[in-house]
């Protein structure tokens, strides 16, 4: 069996050695034919002279370069392009996606599992992080018509077919996860203990985190569209009600009660505009999702491969078009 083994890597060039060894310890005893696609999503320190030099000892290494930083989901779409192999597994090449849970991800797929996804089992601590990543999943599995794992990674394998599906899914605009679980297959979930990195500190910034999340929210989930209708909803029943309001004076004959309210006008002013301004914004995001989609831009640039000791030029990706046929 083909087995490739796709690794985005971003600045990782203290701790990219070392985890090539953990992994040749995971691999070597295994029967299959193994690629092993390192992506370097841009680094600007020298990621790429250290895998290159992989590549040049470990003739299973394929090294990709960008042009520049294209962010992790488009590493995994460029792995996910190359493969060829009868199955793919993802994961992070810092450390924490321990290789050692190789063989039994492929033991699984090989019984019939078209996905093994992994799973954080040490996930419920009180830090920030932690507690912000289970309002995400809350939330995005509460709107969304997707479910997505909770304390999920990019740590999985793939049978052929869904690394097929996966190909045909040309959205700008990605969020792995989400697609991985909106392409269905049996799927199992395998736990595991999270190692720490072997050096270095995550490369995910608060803001990248929350630019994430929010192209899950809006890439799987009509649900703030619907906010926004609700919101219009709620400010015309209360236009209704204060209508009514205002004509029992006039009916009762009690139009000196009714005092010019500056404040509550001024108040309901402010409250209809800032409702008007989100449920706008909310419309605003997925019309700017739909222009970098009509754009048809790729999705990475390819600056140089290595395969070994051969280095060839990409001055695009490689072709996406696949058939399930």
């Amino acid at each position: 069996m083909r087995v490739d083994i796709i690794i985005p890597v971003f600045n990782e060039a203290e701790g990219v050695a070392t985890f090539h060894r953990q992994l040749r310890q995971a691999i070597d005893p295994l029967p299959h034919q193994f690629t092993i696609y390192y992506i370097d999503d841009g680094s600007s320190d020298n990621t790429c002279d250290r895998l290159t030099e992989l590549a040049r000892q470990d003739q299973r290494v394929t090294v990709v370069e960008f042009s520049r930083n294209f962010g992790q989901q488009a590493a995994l779409t460029a792995g996910i392009d190359l493969s060829l192999g009868d199955y793919a597994i993802t994961m992070d090449g810092d450390g924490e996606h321990p290789p050692s849970l190789i063989p039994e991800m492929l033991r699984l797929v090989e019984s019939g599992i078209d996905i093994v996804l992994t799973q954080r089992a040490d996930e419920h601590t009180h830090s920030f992080k932690s507690r912000t990543s289970d309002l995400f999943y809350r939330l995005i599995n509460w709107i969304g018509d997707t479910r997505i794992l909770p304390s999920g990674t990019d740590f999985r394998a793939m049978s052929r077919p869904v690394v097929e599906a996966l190909r045909q899914m040309k959205e700008y605009t990605r969020f792995m996860r989400g697609m991985v679980a909106w392409v269905g297959y049996r799927t199992v979930i395998l736990p595991y203990q999270q190692p720490e990195r072997i050096a270095g500190a995550s490369k995910y910034s608060l803001r990248g985190l929350v630019r994430l999340a929010l192209t899950a929210v809006f890439s799987f989930s009509l649900v703030p569209l619907y906010i926004a209708i609700s919101i219009g909803g709620l400010f015309l029943v209360g236009a209704v009600l204060e209508a009514i309001y205002v004509l029992s004076f006039w009916v009762t004959g009690n139009i000196s009660h009714l005092a010019p309210g500056w404040s509550s006008l001024m108040f309901m002013l402010l409250v209809v505009g800032g409702s008007l301004m989100i449920c706008m914004g909310f419309i605003g995001i997925y019309v700017g999702y739909i222009f970098q989609e009509v754009k048809k831009r790729p999705i990475y640039l390819i600056r140089r491969k290595w395969t070994g000791d051969s280095t060839s030029d990409e001055q695009h990706p490689p072709p996406q078009e696949t058939s399930l046929e």
